[in-house]
């Protein structure tokens, strides 16, 4: 596939140039997007640089020189000319958080790279060796990008982020139209302009606590109260969370509840600083959440153990799987994990097989598998899957 090695970028920190190009890219139907950021020491992420490709033409603009966006903004909330990224979420976080909403519509690469067969979360660099036969320079991955100057190889490294994506777009694009596949991604495409998945809500920061399933009731209920409390204190500090209290520390607080400042001072992996800035506030916390019921937890995330049977009923339909997914050349594991399979047997739909083009490729398939509506056999050392 081409992919336009030879064309030039431009470095872009002036309000003109900015207009400039923003006017250069008047009538196009797409343009490539890439963002550099930083947020190692803050919970917003900090925009430090934005790429932008149309074929033949590619800028490296400078966000943290141009106090005014605002062309560069009006094209990119354009809803006539569609967004192509590779991995969206965190270039759509800056901009929620930037305007409270993303821009649109969005064509994500990662996501539709499963539906040519290529492996799910494929990488950038990856996905350009796959489909371009390049192999990227990785050597500023780990750049400081609110350092300034930024040196050529640093400049060099972020074009090739949106140049090469620029020069693959066309032909993958057309390539999933040719399968009868583009329509499949519509919903996934919807889901990464919903602005509420990148902006977080306090009383919902509880639910990226790992081990949720394994606390009682009331522990559940208190880490709940104290996780609202951290990612407040996070945002309004613009703070990284982990800074204000580690998971492990607010899981420990939640199992033991204490009461006093002495109990709390006990808890192991709770820094004394922590205890000066927040010990008050936490035990009221603690307090005020002892004997409320606790949110229930995410479907997946209280799943029992599967039986005997269920566990036979997955494997029936992990063989199902691996049927369909050759007859449409993609690999099974970007269809459903085993623990999606797992869920299905229980009776549990709300897994991402029955979502999107998953379901259409293959969830509704299991689903009749699973419900007796299929016969699985074998003929000539061949599985053969069949209607009752």
């Amino acid at each position: 596939m081409s992919h336009a090695p030879d064309t030039e970028y431009r470095y872009i920190d002036s309000a003109d140039a900015l207009r400039d190009f923003c006017a250069s890219l008047k009538g196009a139907d797409w343009l490539a997007l890439d963002t550099e950021f930083i947020r190692e020491n803050t919970y917003y992420p900090r925009l430090c640089l934005l790429q932008v490709a149309v074929p033949g033409n590619i800028a490296c603009i400078d966000p943290l020189a141009i106090q005014d966006l605002g062309p560069l903004l009006d094209v990119l909330y354009d809803r006539s000319i569609v967004k192509v990224v590779h991995s969206c979420s965190q270039d759509m976080e800056i901009f929620a958080c930037l305007k409270g909403e993303v821009p649109g519509p969005v064509f994500d690469t990662q996501l539709a790279a499963p539906l040519i067969g290529l492996p799910e979360q494929i990488g950038y660099a990856n996905f350009v060796q796959e489909m371009a036969g390049v192999t990227l320079d990785k050597s500023q991955t780990r750049t400081d990008w609110s350092r300034r100057p930024l040196n050529p190889a640093q400049l060099a490294y972020a074009a090739d982020d949106v140049r090469y994506l620029a020069g693959i777009y066309p032909a993958f694009r057309q390539k999933l139209a040719d399968l009868g596949r583009l329509e499949w991604l519509d919903a996934e495409f919807a889901q990464c302009e919903q602005a509420d998945r990148y902006l977080h809500v306090p009383e919902q920061a509880w639910q990226r606590v790992r081990g949720l399933e394994k606390l009682r009731p009331r522990a559940l209920s208190i880490l709940q109260a104290l996780c609202a409390w951290r990612e407040q204190v996070a945002q309004e500090k613009n703070l990284p969370r982990n800074w204000v209290l580690k998971d492990d520390a607010l899981t420990n607080i939640a199992r033991l509840a204490p009461t006093t400042p002495d109990k709390l001072a006990a808890i192991r992996n709770l820094p004394q600083k922590v205890l000066d800035r927040h010990g008050d506030i936490i035990l009221e916390k603690v307090k005020a959440a002892v004997n409320l019921p606790p949110q229930p937890l995410p479907t997946g995330r209280r799943r029992a153990r599967p039986t005997s049977d269920e566990d036979a009923l997955a494997d029936v339909l992990q063989a199902q799987l691996r049927v369909l997914a050759a007859r449409y050349e993609i690999n099974s594991v970007s269809l459903a994990s085993r623990k999606d399979l797992v869920a299905l047997a229980q009776g549990d739909e709300d897994v991402p097989l029955m979502r999107g083009w998953r379901r259409e490729m293959a969830g509704n398939e299991l689903l009749a598998m699973r419900d007796g509506e299929r016969l699985l056999s074998v003929s000539n050392g061949r599985v053969i899957i069949s209607d009752t």
